[in-house]
C-alpha cells in the first residue's frame, strides 16, 4: 500500500495534504463508528434469535401445476425441464459452471439452454470451483439468483470454503442471505471411481445455514429443483447419476413445486421402519419386493437438511423398530444423526436396537464387483430381516 501511494505521489496524482485530508476522513469515520458500537447495551443471549437467524425467514408457497398435461421423463430430464421453467420464471436467474453452455455441461442437463437465454445467463467458467460459488454469492448481495453446476460432486472440495464460510454463514453474520442452488452430480454405480462417486452430502450437513434437497424420482426432482431456486437460502441439490437415464415417470409438463419442509412415505407397514433417500429408496423398494412377508414403513427422506424429525418419529413409535439406509460411508453418516435423534427421543417406543446399513468405509472403487461390494446391499437386506425377527 505504501508503494502505491509513493507511486501516486510521484505521478501527481496525490499529494501531501491531500493524504493527510483522506486519511482523517477515514480515522474520524473508524472512531464514529467505534464510538457508536462501544455505546450499544451489551448483548442478551436469546437462543431462539439465535436459531432463527440461520436462515433467512421464508415460508414456502407451493405451486400447483395449471393442467393435467403430462410426459415421461427421466430424472435427468425432469432436473432439465425445471431448470427450463425456473429460468423463463426468473427472468434475472445465471446459470453457471464448467462447459454448460455449447457443451450443455458433462451429463447434458443445460443442452441448447444457451440459444434461448443467451450466454450471459448461460455462462461458462473457468476450472476454479470457488471462483464459481463466489460469482454466484457476489450475485445474490445484487438480488440474482443463481445456479451453480459442479461438474462432478466430488470437485466441490476446491469450493468448500465458499459453500461453508461465506454462503453458509452470511445471514447470520450479516443479515445477507445467499440465493444459490449448488447442483451435486454424485453417487456410485457407473464404474467412475474415487474421484467421480462420492456421496458427500454428509460434508454439509454439519453445517449451519446450508439446506439439503436429494431428489429419489422425477417427479420430486423437478419440483424440487424449482422449491430450492425459489428459496432464499443457499441450498446444496444432490442428483445422483446413476439415476439420471434409469428411471423414468409420467409427471407434469407444467412448472410445479414440492412441499421442501416433509419427507415422503413410499409405503406403509406395521413391521419395521426404513429411513433412506437418493439410491437408498430404490435398494430399500427392491428388497421389500423380494421380501413380501415384510410390511415396512418406507421414508424418503427428500430435505436432508433440516430433515423432517416428526415423520419419522411418527414411524419410529408406530413400528417399534428402525434401519436407517444410506449410500454413504457408514461413519460419520447422515444416518449416525437420525439413529442418535431416535434414540434420545423415541427410545422407550423401541423394541430392537437402532440399525445401520451403509457402504463400506473405503474410497469407491473403479472396477464394478468392487463397487457392487462397496455397496453392501446385501448387508442391508440381512440386517433387515433380522430386525424384523428381533
Amino acid at each position: 500500500m505504501t508503494n502505491y501511494e509513493n507511486y501516486l505521489l510521484d505521478e501527481g496524482v496525490l499529494n501531501e495534504t491531500l493524504v493527510a485530508s483522506i486519511r482523517n476522513e477515514f480515522k474520524s469515520g473508524i472512531d464514529k463508528a467505534l464510538d457508536a458500537t462501544f455505546a450499544e447495551p451489551e448483548v442478551t443471549a436469546n437462543t431462539e434469535d439465535e436459531v432463527r437467524d440461520v436462515y433467512v425467514p421464508y415460508e414456502q408457497k407451493i405451486i400447483n401445476p395449471k393442467t393435467n398435461k403430462k410426459s415421461q421423463k427421466r430424472l435427468i430430464d425432469a432436473i432439465s425441464d425445471g431448470l427450463r421453467q425456473s429460468l423463463e420464471k426468473n427472468d434475472d436467474l445465471v446459470i453457471m459452471g464448467q462447459d454448460i453452455a455449447e457443451y450443455g455441461g458433462v451429463f447434458k442437463i443445460t443442452e441448447n439452454f444457451y440459444k434461448k437465454f443467451g450466454k450471459d445467463r448461460i455462462r461458462n467458467t473457468p476450472i476454479c470451483e470457488s471462483a464459481i460459488v463466489g460469482a454466484a454469492l457476489g450475485l445474490s448481495v445484487k438480488g440474482i439468483k443463481s445456479v451453480v453446476e459442479m461438474q462432478f460432486a466430488d470437485f466441490v472440495t476446491s469450493g468448500f470454503n465458499q459453500v461453508v464460510n461465506n454462503l453458509a454463514k452470511i445471514h447470520y453474520r450479516w443479515g445477507q442471505n445467499a440465493d444459490v442452488v449448488i447442483r451435486m452430480p454424485c453417487g456410485a454405480g457407473v464404474g467412475a471411481g474415487p474421484f467421480h462417486s462420492q456421496s458427500n452430502e454428509a460434508w454439509f450437513f454439519h453445517t449451519p445455514g446450508l439446506k439439503i434437497f436429494y431428489p429419489s424420482n422425477p417427479y420430486d426432482a423437478k419440483g424440487m429443483i424449482a422449491a430450492a431456486i425459489e428459496d432464499p437460502n443457499p441450498v446444496m441439490f444432490f442428483e445422483h447419476k446413476a439415476l439420471y437415464r434409469s428411471i423414468s415417470e409420467e409427471i407434469p409438463d407444467d412448472y410445479y413445486t414440492v412441499n421442501t419442509d416433509k419427507a415422503k412415505l413410499v409405503a406403509e407397514g406395521d413391521d419395521v421402519t426404513i429411513v433412506t433417500y437418493g439410491m437408498g429408496v430404490h435398494w430399500a423398494v427392491n428388497v421389500l419386493k423380494n421380501n413380501s412377508g415384510i410390511s415396512a414403513d418406507l421414508i424418503d427422506l427428500r430435505i436432508l437438511l433440516p430433515w423432517d424429525k416428526a415423520t419419522v418419529e411418527e414411524s419410529v413409535k408406530k413400528t417399534g423398530k428402525v434401519i436407517i439406509l444410506h449410500e454413504d460411508t457408514l461413519t460419520g453418516g447422515i444416518g449416525a444423526e437420525i439413529a442418535a435423534h431416535i434414540s434420545e427421543h423415541c427410545f422407550k417406543n423401541l423394541d430392537a436396537p437402532v440399525m445401520r446399513s451403509a457402504s463400506l468405509d473405503t474410497p469407491v472403487p473403479f472396477a464394478l464387483p468392487l463397487e457392487e461390494n462397496f455397496f453392501q446391499k446385501d448387508v442391508f437386506e440381512r440386517k433387515l430381516k433380522e430386525l424384523v425377527e428381533f
